[in-house]
């Protein structure tokens, strides 16, 4: 058998490194849903660490195989990548939970929707960043527009306070409300259901509340595309660096969701390390130009990434600890 073609390159990279890596998102899902969660069930805030940790461990140590395959450069792009789309992600964690709560999704299904969800995103990241990525290497000065705006963005979200949203006025819920037959009542795991129409008899299919929080959650993934995909792309240009480390990062979402949701008030002041993390990575590419520089250095990129980063969680959880309790 002529097995040629798997070093053809496709956006830069042979076609078994693509293969190999879709071979191995499949075999983990595959796991996760074929064997630890084979039956629905309540994903308590200990398994969720546990998994949460399994998950993080498969991501750096991707991590740690692109740096020895393709070399420290494409490394440390990679772990960057990695530890900035991890902490972007967490911030979908709260508008997840939104949405969760507006639909009334028991937890027992919580993890179904979640599993779905994913698989949606590794679809529409993947069109994302092929158009991303084109685009790039066509118009280079598209960087500087990528840049300009998480510049724009940090700023803003520094400086505006964003309103909680209200899930029951999105444009989206109230199309599919009235232009879908929609059922009030959740039926179990279902996304759809046949049932007789109140208003003809006639049996007919509609949609559940469960298949509504996945539609809310797969555009919730979208709307924060837009800072993360750019996000990426400021720290490389690498389609391949870009899509696993993007990857990765959301794979584990579903684990770490059910330990988040428990405690999010303890990350409160996790958004504004967000934000100058989106200011430094969008400004380091006009400050290698001040420079004189070809790249900012991928090193000291990921060392201030993740200082910013972790200085957020740890004043988080100082600054909301309970008073009562003892130092």
């Amino acid at each position: 058998m002529n097995l040629s073609f798997l070093f053809v390159e496709w956006l830069g990279t042979p076609l078994w490194m693509w293969s190999s890596f879709f071979a191995l998102v499949i075999a983990i899902l595959s796991f996760d849903l074929g064997i630890l969660h084979k039956q629905n069930k309540e994903i308590g805030v200990g398994e969720s660490v546990r998994l949460s940790a399994l998950y993080i461990a498969l991501g750096l140590t991707f991590g740690g195989w692109v740096w020895w395959y393709l070399g420290s450069e494409a490394g440390l792009a990679y772990m960057t990548g990695f530890v900035v789309e991890k902490t972007l992600a967490l911030d979908n964690v709260f508008v997840i939970a939104l949405i969760f709560s507006f639909f009334a999704v028991p937890r027992i299904y919580q993890h179904r929707v979640l599993f779905w969800g994913i698989l949606g995103v590794i679809v529409l990241r993947a069109i994302m960043i092929g158009v991303g990525a084109t685009l790039v290497a066509e118009f280079a000065w598209l960087l500087y527009v990528f840049a300009a705006f998480l510049v724009v963005t940090g700023i803003k979200m520094l400086v505006i306070k964003e309103a909680e949203p209200d899930v029951s006025k999105n444009i989206l819920v109230r199309f599919m409300r009235s232009r879908f037959n929609v059922t009030e009542e959740h039926h179990g795991e279902r996304f759809f259901v046949r049932k007789a129409n109140p208003r003809t008899g006639r049996v007919t299919w509609f949609i559940t509340p469960l298949f509504m929080a996945l539609v809310m959650v797969e555009v919730a993934d979208v709307i924060f595309a837009v800072d993360s995909v750019p996000a990426i792309f400021a720290i490389t240009t690498d389609p391949f660096i870009v899509y696993t480390s993007n990857i990765f990062a959301i794979l584990g979402l579903r684990a770490l969701y059910f330990a988040l949701a428990a405690m999010i008030h303890r990350f409160r002041y996790l958004k504004p390390a967000l934000a100058i993390v989106l200011i430094f990575i969008g400004s380091k590419i006009f400050l290698a130009d001040l420079l004189g520089l070809e790249k900012f250095p991928a090193a000291l990129s990921l060392s201030i990434t993740f200082a910013i980063i972790a200085a957020g969680v740890v004043w988080s959880l100082l600054k909301t600890r309970d008073p009562q309790q003892p130092a």
